[in-house]
């Protein structure tokens, strides 16, 4: 049995300028971190030779590769020459749809997985993960979607991902002291609203419109708050990221017609005025998780506010996606 294990992210600012519709006129970046939940993918033969059994939300068992139903496994197992006589399971720590990656995290861990099972492992590095997921998500069955995702998995941890017109991925990572990473972590407030959704839609839509002047403007300038961003993180000034996040929150909005809504709205107005200096709805918007950057000592008022949105603690991870299991 081989068990990989990749982890979701949280993204800060710039996201939106990861699609190809937009960093490939105007080049992109984005600044954010994995996080201690993570997405496991175990494989090991399966009893019976000519079969294929796959466990995610549901269960298939196939006599071919061709024949899966789910599009990630059933592509990376073509691009990989997997055969028959296989089993492949999924565990994640946060559903679907929720703003998290998970879609990228999975494709990640999978590749990483089969790559591990068929001792491949000397071709593999994160810059590999990150390349061949966006391949198969993007190229091969061509969603709607950018590139933070994959490359965030991939390589885990605090990073600037630039992307570039000619499609090349920079990772620059932001390497901070423990008692700065743990003080940072300290001020983030997470908070799951629900309404579990498909990025696909909303995705779709803000590419279609990324060459319109307005969405063109918003994009460059939540890009622009990149680098303070990292420069406001270092430093520890907690307030100033607050408003690079809020302000990069208003710019998003602006996007699509699917980001926000009365509720996400109604919940982040809450968490303001409870003494959170600014957050974000992550992922591509219409429901999930909301992140809120706030002092400790109004993380008491802010639960509060949020009494109706499930607390959910975490800490930085750093690793990226690691093979933890291969006997």
């Amino acid at each position: 049995m081989i068990i990989t294990r990749t982890p979701f992210r949280i993204s800060f600012v710039g996201g939106g300028s990861d699609l190809p519709a937009f960093y490939r006129q105007h080049g992109g970046a984005v600044l954010s971190t994995t996080i201690d939940k993570y997405m496991y993918i175990s494989s090991h033969d399966y009893f019976e030779p000519g079969e294929i059994r796959t466990k995610y939300s549901k269960t298939e068992t196939v006599g071919a590769v061709a024949d899966l139903q789910h599009p990630i496994l059933r592509t990376i197992m073509q691009k990989l020459g997997v055969h028959e006589g296989l089993e492949v399971s999924s565990i994640a720590d946060v559903p679907a749809g929720t703003g998290m990656g998970s879609s990228s995290s999975f494709t990640v861990g999978t590749l990483h997985n089969l790559m591990a099972r068929q001792n491949r492992l000397a071709e593999v590095d994160k810059a590999w993960l990150g390349h061949t997921a966006c391949q198969v998500e993007l190229e091969d069955l061509g969603e709607p979607i950018g590139k933070q995702d994959q490359y965030a998995a991939a390589y885990g941890g605090l990073n600037i991902i630039r992307f570039l017109p000619n499609d090349e991925v920079e990772v620059q990572a932001l390497a901070l002291s423990h008692p700065l990473q743990g003080d940072f972590c300290q001020h983030l407030k997470l908070y799951y609203l629900g309404n579990q959704r498909s990025a696909s839609a909303i995705l779709a839509e803000q590419s279609q419109k990324s060459s319109e002047a307005d969405k063109v403007a918003a994009l460059k300038t939540m890009v622009s708050f990149v680098d303070p961003f990292a420069a406001s993180l270092i430093a520890g000034n907690w307030s100033d990221l607050g408003a690079h996040l809020h302000e990069n929150w208003k710019l998003k909005q602006s996007l699509a017609s699917g980001i926000s809504n009365p509720r996400i709205q109604e919940a982040y107005e809450a968490g303001l005025a409870a003494g959170a200096w600014g957050g974000k709805l992550l992922g591509a918007g219409g429901g999930g998780f909301m992140l809120f950057l706030a002092p400790p000592s109004a993380h008491a008022a802010l639960d509060a506010a949020m009494n109706d949105c499930r607390p959910f603690p975490f800490q930085l991870d750093t690793e990226g996606s690691k093979v933890i299991f291969n006997g």
